[in-house]
């Protein structure tokens, strides 16, 4: 079994983008309200970036947006997808980065901590490359309420899978517990489950 998910990511990063179009209102539903805590002094890091949902659509409101995957596959579709001057891509490890401590101001990270079998691990690395107050934006996926089991089982045969199935109070103290102040966990509609939008600031 492959434990990471990236053999699955890999063979589905060239449709990713059409598949994802379905999910437009949701993606557009982040944006706005990540949008409103970007600055254009910001220096932010995407982790598990996909090809680029978010990052095209908020990149241009601030200084450098570094957008990576742990997918080289994903990455290449990424870059097919837009411009950007201030977009850097690259390939990265969430449970490993290469950046110094603190390096920047914010951290997004959508729709991935629940796939990740060692998250806790890219929490400790979230924490280190952030800079004391700086903001994570960590949209995840939640089982709170009903879902589309029909969906996600289907989704499971054919080699996603999910490790971590939270329910919003399980997510917000998980990320908690590294040290973030919670300032928002707004729960919006979304298929196949619903998302909750956490927003957290890292504690001095």
């Amino acid at each position: 079994m492959d434990k990471s998910n990236k053999r699955f990511w890999e063979r589905f990063a060239f449709i990713y983008t059409g598949f994802m179009k379905k999910n437009n209102m949701v993606y557009d539903k982040l944006c706005s309200r990540i949008r409103n805590h970007l600055t254009n002094a910001d220096s932010v890091l995407e982790l598990a970036c996909g090809t680029g949902q978010l990052t095209y659509r908020l990149a241009e409101e601030v200084k450098l947006w570094t957008a990576t995957d742990f997918s080289p596959k994903m990455i290449e579709e990424a870059k097919k997808q837009g411009n950007g001057n201030n977009i850097e891509f690259g390939v990265a490890d969430a449970t490993a980065l290469i950046y110094n401590d603190m390096s920047f101001d914010v951290v997004v990270i959508a729709n991935a901590l629940h796939i990740m079998p060692e998250p806790y691990k890219a929490m400790s690395e979230i924490c280190r490359v952030l800079k004391q107050g700086g903001l994570l934006f960590a949209p995840t996926f939640v089982y709170d309420g009903n879902y589309n089991k029909a969906l996600i089982w289907m989704m499971e045969k054919v080699g996603f899978h999910t490790f971590h199935k939270w329910k919003v109070k399980e997510l917000k103290d998980f990320v908690a517990s590294y040290g973030f102040t919670l300032e928002s966990g707004e729960v919006i509609k979304a298929n196949p489950l619903n998302e909750c939008i956490l927003i957290g600031r890292k504690r001095g």
